[in-house]
């Protein structure tokens, strides 16, 4: 069975074929221009390869209710050309194929629980760090849907009293995290590219301080088993005992979780599935277009 599946990203898409023994065959990227050119490219791609089903892993937010006339809609997205934008369908329709669709994020904390990091345990949490901040969240063994689904990138922080732009970039929000700790916010802030700042630079105990936050929220309002931090931004590894660190200090021995207090290295970690998250996330649903769950 070919399989096709969508990272559909804010600068770039990346297009796969992969097979029902969860093995990308091919995969090829796009620049995200506006979709009226972006879209008909990527239905005469995946044409070309005569795929039998589709998952696609999108930006948000992103209308995920079936019921809804807009399922499978890009809705509120700060990308200005991709707004209310049919997403789903237009792929689906002129594909003719079944076709699913969650976020980018929940397509890879699914691929991580499932594959990667996380698997063989009933819970994680999936952030990418990069462009924008996102969460997807895997609880009791489902992907967290609700209302809408979950935007941790836009949770309120307490900014640090030594941070130049207290209030952070975010559009709609002051003092958000993702406003405060995406790449475009730390480039803002210092004048250079993330990738530019030597590992001794200030702004990488105040990017760990705003993540170590976003953890801390996190193990208070959804007790994960493990939490995956992914992005850009993370491939910055000295990140990572900074934050584990920070989180250990903020919780201050609150949560007596032998997880944290014992083996924090192994409960704040990166993606086991490396950068591939997101296109075995989406090969997964589209999997499940085909033989959904029982």
């Amino acid at each position: 069975m070919r399989l096709g599946t969508l990272e559909a990203g804010g600068t770039k898409m990346v297009l796969s074929v992969g097979n029902e023994q969860k093995e990308l065959l091919e995969q090829e990227s796009m620049p995200t221009e506006a979709p009226e050119k972006t879209i008909p490219a990527m239905i005469r791609w995946f044409e070309a390869r005569k795929i039998e089903a589709l998952g696609i892993g999108t930006f948000g937010p992103v209308d995920l209710n079936p019921a809804s006339p807009t399922w499978g809609w890009i809705t509120s997205t700060p990308k200005l050309a991709w707004r209310n934008t049919p997403l789903l369908p237009r792929l689906r329709d002129a594909l003719g194929v079944p076709a699913a669709i969650d976020t980018d994020v929940n397509a890879a904390a699914l691929a991580e629980w499932r594959l990667g990091a996380a698997k063989g345990l009933n819970s994680c949490l999936y952030v990418t760090i990069g462009t924008g901040v996102g969460a997807g969240i895997v609880a009791e063994g489902n992907l967290v849907h609700g209302l809408m689904h979950p935007e941790l990138g836009h949770m309120l922080l307490q900014p640090r009293e030594n941070d130049p732009s207290p209030k952070g970039f975010c559009p709609y929000h002051a003092g958000c995290l993702e406003g405060l700790a995406a790449g475009p916010a730390v480039e803002k802030r210092w004048g250079r590219k993330a990738r530019e700042l030597p590992e001794d630079h200030e702004a990488w105990e105040l990017e760990a301080d705003y993540l170590a936050q976003m953890c801390v929220t996190a193990v208070c309002a959804f007790s994960p088993e493990k939490i995956i931090l992914g992005g850009g931004i993370m491939q910055q590894k000295h990140l990572f005992p900074l934050i584990r660190r920070k989180t250990l200090a903020l919780l201050n021995g609150y949560i007596q979780a032998p997880a944290i207090l014992e083996d924090i290295d192994h409960y704040i970690v990166e993606p086991g599935l490396g950068t591939r998250s997101g296109a075995m996330g989406a090969l997964l649903l589209a999997l499940e277009a085909v033989l959904p769950r029982k």
